[in-house]
């Protein structure tokens, strides 16, 4: 049974689009527990506020962001968490985290060397996080079947601020709309959205006074300088090279030597020699060059030869190209857990990243099926999944400068001491090293007294851990104690 959300009208002129949320009843059973509960999905209208001559002149439509929200039946709101998640990109709608991880459905994909074939199969999730938070998944503009309306310029969401403000503003409303601002309230976002929820604690705060309880960071990037292989930026080269030794040992290049000595001896090297290593460049000498080739090609697993012509310097994307290349595989960015064909095995990087082409239509299908069939709501847009059209994304706001948001999720703990960060980090991810995002949280401005705010989990997977059962099921665990914990007053 479905019935259209009518609360939220515009302002007496029918051609302007109005919300079209569904609204759905559902009950999942989660270690005994029977949970009944409500999903909302649909678009809701972003509305700016007009000003003619210095005069209001109402409320002009701007976008239609679509959402799905579960709400538990008969939970206190003034105690009953909610968390507001999404993925990253940019350009990647909130499907991963909906139906690989958090919501009380979820899509069976398979794993590496055990992938399900089409059609794929929805199941009920166990570990859903549903059974201690309310969860809003939010796809930004221009991702799913969220759209600029008719007459505006989608380019003004795909940038940084823009981004910020609009998910922001989704946020606002639907915690005005469903009186939650008593709510413990969450941010979870990926990848990307890791960098969009650091920023969105700090604009939550100093735009509409909205403090949060805690931030789930998975797969973090917190500041662009550690990821990006720029001319003269070698940062990322020595920031990497952990997640490099944790995919040479995943591929049996480490024999039977543990993974925890292996990266604990790549660590140090990361820490020490190997910057200064880089940071000598023509000054090293012969000796010391070749030790340095040598450490590095051991790690690696790469050969001598390669890490020499390369300039002590490997990129990732060379690196997941060049490492299987004897056996004419290519190894996954976002997980290198897998591996794959190219076209040809002379090129310098791969075609296409073979993690990614694993997952993407087992999510896609469970998506389109899902929303039309499980909770009602039907849209002829194409679900954007990963949306192009997003890019050339907009850093202006850091012109001359390096994208980071470091300094406002340190400024978002300073000015709120209870906030609280959960970081998820996969061994095998080599799209957002943990290394480097290690780096980054050990040089945030905040005082001693917040160190303890941070807590941290590993798991043996990728960017989209959860992909690996194990790291899916002990993740759960370890997001449900952190939002318990965090809501605890």
């Amino acid at each position: 049974m479905t019935d259209k959300d009518t609360d939220a009208k515009p302002e007496d002129d029918k051609d302007l689009p109005t919300d079209d949320l569904v609204t759905t009843q559902h009950s999942t059973t989660v270690k005994r527990r029977k949970l009944n509960y409500t999903t909302t999905t649909g678009r809701v209208v972003l509305r700016q506020e007009v000003l003619t001559d210095g005069k209001f002149d109402g409320h002009q439509p701007k976008a239609e962001v679509f959402l799905t929200a579960y709400t538990l039946d008969g939970a206190d709101p003034t105690k009953r968490p909610v968390t507001f998640a999404f993925n990253g990109g940019p350009g990647s709608s909130s499907v991963w985290l909906h139906l690989g991880l958090f919501g009380p459905r979820r899509v069976v994909s398979g794993d590496v060397g055990d992938l399900v074939p089409p059609p794929y199969e929805l199941v009920d999730n166990a570990e859903t996080l549903l059974a201690h938070s309310d969860l809003v998944f939010i796809d930004p503009v221009s991702t799913g079947y969220s759209r600029a309306v008719k007459g505006e310029k989608p380019g003004e969401y795909h940038g940084f601020k823009g981004d910020i403000e609009s998910v922001g503003e989704v946020i606002r409303l639907w915690t005005s709309r469903n009186g939650r601002w008593m709510s413990p309230k969450f941010l979870a976002g990926e990848s990307y959205g890791t960098t969009r929820a650091a920023a969105l604690a700090e604009h939550l705060q100093t735009r509409y006074g909205m403090y949060l309880n805690g931030l789930v960071l998975i797969s973090s990037v917190l500041d662009f300088a550690t990821l990006d292989f720029n001319e003269g930026n070698d940062l990322p080269h020595t920031l990497f090279l952990p997640t490099y030794a944790a995919i040479a040992h995943y591929h049996g290049l480490h024999g039977d030597r543990p993974l925890a000595e292996v990266l604990a001896e790549a660590e140090e090297f990361a820490s020490r020699d190997y910057p200064w290593a880089l940071a000598r460049g023509h000054r090293l000498s012969t000796e010391e060059r070749a030790d340095a080739v040598a450490r590095l090609a051991a790690l690696t697993g790469l050969s001598e030869d390669y890490v020499d012509r390369v300039d002590l310097r490997i990129e990732h994307v060379r690196f997941f190209t060049e490492l299987l290349r004897s056996q004419r595989k290519v190894v996954g960015r976002l997980d290198a857990r897998f591996t794959g064909w190219d076209a040809d095995y002379g090129r310098e990087l791969f075609s296409e990243d073979p993690s990614y082409s694993a997952i993407l239509g087992p999510y896609t299908a469970a998506l389109n099926h899902y929303v039309r069939t499980e909770l009602g709501y039907s849209n002829d847009l194409p679900y954007e999944i990963i949306s192009r059209s997003v890019h050339p994304w907009s850093f202006k706001e850091f012109e001359g400068a390096h994208v980071t948001v470091a300094g406002k999720l340190a400024a978002a703990m300073r000015a709120n001491p209870h906030l609280r960060v959960h970081v998820a980090f996969g061994y095998h991810d080599g799209a957002t090293p943990y290394y480097a995002a290690e780096h980054v949280l050990a040089h945030l401005q905040i005082p001693k007294e917040l160190h303890d705010n941070i807590e941290s989990a590993y798991y043996p997977a990728g960017h989209m851990m959860y992909v690996h059962e194990p790291s899916r099921v002990q993740q759960s665990k370890d997001i449900a104690a952190f939002v318990q914990s965090a809501s605890n007053r």
